[in-house]
């Protein structure tokens, strides 16, 4: 991706009057609502004392995000705005760590592990997840390989570890 590429995915949220605004809102709902309803999966498998699966449904994706974390710090890609002169339109302070999204890989995990209990939320944030990869590189925190590989990632350690 080039920087002109970049102003490309960005101006529609730059040229209207709270394009900004719509796209930092949509950024923190879909942010929000995939990782809140995460804890509620975990709490109804408690509920219905469906132990095995509450077991796996924590301890995969913790380990998973642990991985994807330390491989982050180690790899230190950098951020889009820290390679172009561009003012990312969701502020994002940090340096490296760009490559693979974690935000985008957290939610197809977690999509993947929906998927495991409730299939249709499951391909619902996966939809959802694809978004906020959009939402993301639009954004200017990450480029498009930083959001696939976070994608892909998140697929691969859910069909790896949930699907038979």
């Amino acid at each position: 991706m080039t920087k002109e590429q970049y102003e490309k995915w960005s101006s529609p949220f730059r040229k209207k009057e709270k394009g900004e605004k719509i796209l930092i809102w949509a950024d923190r709902m879909i942010t929000a609502l995939i990782f809140l309803s995460y804890p509620v999966l975990l709490g109804c498998l408690a509920w219905e004392g469906l132990f095995l699966e509450l077991r796996r449904c924590m301890l995969i994706p913790a380990a998973s995000f642990f991985l994807v974390s330390f491989f982050r710090k180690v790899y230190l890609s950098k951020r889009p705005y820290e390679v172009w002169d561009i003012q990312p339109l969701l502020a994002k302070e940090t340096k490296g760590k760009s490559f693979p999204s974690r935000h985008v890989f957290s939610a197809f995990l977690i999509g993947m592990t929906f998927f495991y209990i409730v299939r249709p939320l499951g391909i619902l944030f996966g939809v959802l997840g694809s978004f906020l990869g959009y939402i993301r590189i639009a954004g200017g925190v990450h480029f498009p390989k930083d959001v696939l590989a976070g994608a892909l990632l998140g697929l691969a350690f859910g069909l790896f570890y949930f699907l038979p």
